[in-house]
């Protein structure tokens, strides 16, 4: 079965290059041109991404981001005119999974499409992770805090992972960096920090006495939380 890509962006002409192109690469592809006829489209589509332009009619690209996130942890691509670092930050903080700033290559896009999806499949390793009160199931990407969901986002989610597989050995940024985005490591981008710190508030820890993730100045970050074996 393909992955559906949802394409929100009032360039109906843009829409459907990029439909034809991603086709050609094994993608099922909606779009709309308006914010809500694609929340709508989110809903009855169920798309394994969505690829969000920022500059939007009567809602901008962030606050369909918001939206989004509200109801659903799909990962999404975001499209921005200007390629200002601000404009990258804010998507980041606000959920996002990736960026890519307009006029770009189509074949670009389905390269980070591709990368960003990888990063949700399924590990060929499913056991799940035990550490005291938090459960992470690889095999359904969600983490349980005293049996709890937390609600995490693709890049939030994929950073806990990769910590706690490493549990007790400090991770660089770029180490992380570089599972987190992919081919995209430009030398200016806080996303590791961004992903920490929203993985601390959801988690309930706290940087200066933390349960699970330390703060390795100069360095990167460690988790610290002691692995339980399974019964």
């Amino acid at each position: 079965m393909n992955p559906t890509l949802l394409i929100i962006d009032d360039d109906a002409k843009l829409n459907q290059l990029l439909k034809d192109f991603l086709k050609d690469f094994g993608f099922d592809v909606v779009a709309a041109t308006h914010p809500a006829k694609g929340l709508k489209k989110l809903k009855q589509a169920s798309p394994d991404l969505v690829i969000l332009d920022i500059m939007l009619p009567e809602m901008d690209g962030f606050e369909v981001c918001k939206a989004i996130r509200q109801t659903s942890n799909v990962p999404i691509i975001m499209l921005t005119a200007r390629g200002e670092v601000t404009d990258k930050v804010v998507g980041l903080e606000l959920g996002a999974d990736d960026y890519l700033a307009k006029p770009f290559e189509p074949r670009e896009l389905v390269a980070r499409v591709q990368s960003v999806l990888r990063r949700t499949q399924q590990l060929s390793d499913t056991r799940n992770l035990f550490f005291n009160r938090l459960t992470i199931d690889v095999d359904k990407r969600i983490a349980l805090l005293d049996g709890h969901p937390v609600d995490l986002t693709t890049n939030e989610f994929t950073a806990l992972e990769l910590l706690a597989r490493n549990a007790g050995k400090v991770l660089n940024r770029d180490q992380i960096l570089q599972e987190l985005r992919g081919m995209d490591c430009d030398a200016y981008n806080r996303s590791v920090d961004i992903a920490v710190s929203r993985l601390r508030q959801k988690l309930k820890d706290n940087p200066k006495s933390p349960e699970f993730i330390k703060t390795i100045w100069g360095t990167g970050y460690v988790f610290v939380a002691d692995k339980n074996i399974l019964p």
